[in-house]
């Protein structure tokens, strides 16, 4: 597997301590997924840079900025699982707070959570000597159903820390899903930087439309993600709703556990009776950050049921649901 890297200026020696050109330090590969914990302002940056397609025109480039903080919900030595809650607030007006997306990371993976189109995820096997040393990193959207997943080794240089995924597929990201059916898969490179003072995402995307001949690209895109550490913003509000809602969400990721287990692939609805999984978890989650909340285990209660409508196959109810995968199915 090649691996490749950008050009970075040189940064003072990170606190996690790398030394130069080791990749084959577990302890250092988990300081540095760890260093992605925190309080951030983070800067959200995605530019077409070439158009593919024969007459194509590149769209305005997309700009956004939130507050969010990542915390560890899960760490068992080869296995660590990061949480983001966005908490977005005004000095005069209530804090907005949204379960955003986590990043799971396996050492030395057996498999990887594929997206495959048409909202199926398939599970496929990693190659012994892509596994030796190497993390696979799997993102779940803020509903924690499935999203992309990838593989590829940390290099720690005296200056920094970066891993760099391998090429891979992914459903439309939120920014575009709702506006555009010209294309159907993201095709992918992440690189995660870990900085001084933060850490940047950085993506080399591809946008393919499956309905062409061929399956041709229509345009390419560079996206830069950067997250800054901040002080001065009042992060409770996301700490609350995460104390009041884990165990929740911590449902919803048991059963995504129990049935990858069971299953090698597995394809959602995009809706059931008109509404969206990530509204009907939202609305769940509601009951229990309520001024009067419900029981907990009433709540837990509905997960099951309600994730069984979503999956196709899984129940009945699933039967009625609309697939609609290229009309805003991302």
């Amino acid at each position: 597997m090649k691996h490749c890297f950008l050009s970075l200026p040189m940064f003072a020696l990170l606190a996690f301590n790398v030394s130069a050109f080791d990749t084959g330090s577990l302890a250092r590969d988990r300081a540095a997924i760890l260093a992605m914990t925190g309080e951030y302002h983070v800067d959200f940056d995605f530019r077409e840079t070439v158009a593919l397609r024969p007459g194509y025109q590149l769209t305005e480039p997309y700009h956004a900025e939130a507050t969010e903080y990542v915390e560890v919900i899960e760490d068992r030595g080869d296995f660590i699982s990061l949480q983001h809650i966005l908490v977005m607030s005004d000095d005069d007006e209530q804090p907005v707070v949204v379960k955003h997306w986590r990043q799971d990371w396996q050492y030395q993976p057996k498999e990887l959570l594929t997206f495959n189109g048409e909202r199926r995820w398939v599970q496929l096997p990693v190659a012994a000597e892509d596994a030796e040393a190497a993390w696979s990193q799997t993102v779940w959207q803020v509903d924690d159903s499935p999203r992309y997943s990838g593989v590829g080794r940390w290099q720690h240089d005296g200056s920094f820390a970066a891993w760099t995924s391998n090429r891979s597929w992914r459903p439309l990201p939120r920014r575009e899903y709702t506006k555009r059916d010209d294309y159907h898969v993201m095709v992918a490179t992440n690189r995660h930087v870990i900085t001084p003072d933060g850490w940047v995402h950085e993506q080399d995307n591809s946008k393919l439309d499956l309905d062409s001949p061929g399956m041709p690209y229509i345009a390419h895109e560079i996206g830069v993600n950067k997250y800054t550490r901040i002080e001065d913003h009042d992060f409770s509000a996301g700490h609350a709703y995460w104390r009041q809602t884990a165990a929740l969400w911590q449902r919803v990721r048991e059963y995504w556990d129990q049935l990858l287990a069971e299953r090698d692939s597995v394809q959602l609805a995009a809706e059931v009776e008109g509404e969206k999984l990530y509204e009907a978890l939202f609305a769940l989650a509601e009951k229990l950050t309520a001024e009067e909340p419900e029981p907990l285990q009433d709540v837990l209660a509905e997960v099951t049921p309600l994730l069984d409508r979503f999956v196709l196959g899984r129940a009945p109810a699933a039967e009625t649901a609309s697939l609609a995968w290229r009309e805003q199915a991302y």
